[in-house]
């Protein structure tokens, strides 16, 4: 069964793909590598996982505004997320969806981070301001 959620604008678009959350602020200005897409941030839980054409849901970014141009940049080397959404997005992460193009939202009716998990597939539709979580990731069963 398909659940969607409704939120606000912040970018206009529509992406679909697999879910990467993180319940810690991200900081792309040194976080984030700018031509792999790779976070780097050391003891961030997202530490090595790559961000291209993934659906990035974490709280909000933190650090400097050299984080908007980062967002860009690994867009624009086709390296970054499809689509981004946050608890409560802030300027700097904002300004660099917006110049990258990338849709977004935030303000979800239900907490995002409680409500999605990473290799969910869903759809950022950033016209209507929804989530829609089209598929939950399977889960794997341990080994005895």
């Amino acid at each position: 069964m398909k659940e969607t959620l409704h939120g606000r604008t912040i970018v206009a678009g529509v992406a679909e793909g697999e879910a990467l959350v993180t319940s810690q602020p991200l900081g792309f200005n040194f976080g984030v590598d700018g031509e792999t897409g790779r976070v780097i941030e050391h003891g961030h839980e997202l530490e090595g996982q790559c961000l291209k054409d993934r659906v990035l849901v974490f709280p909000n970014g933190k650090g400097s505004t050299g984080g908007s141009f980062v967002i860009y940049q690994i867009a624009r080397a086709g390296k970054g997320p499809c689509a981004m959404v946050n608890v409560a997005c802030e300027s700097i992460i904002a300004l660099g969806a917006i110049m990258a193009g990338i849709p977004m939202i935030d303000s979800l009716n239900v907490n995002p981070l409680e409500a999605v998990k990473t290799g969910d597939v869903v759809r950022v539709d950033g016209d209507a301001g929804t989530l829609k979580i089209l598929r939950r990731a399977v889960e794997k069963k341990g080994t005895a």
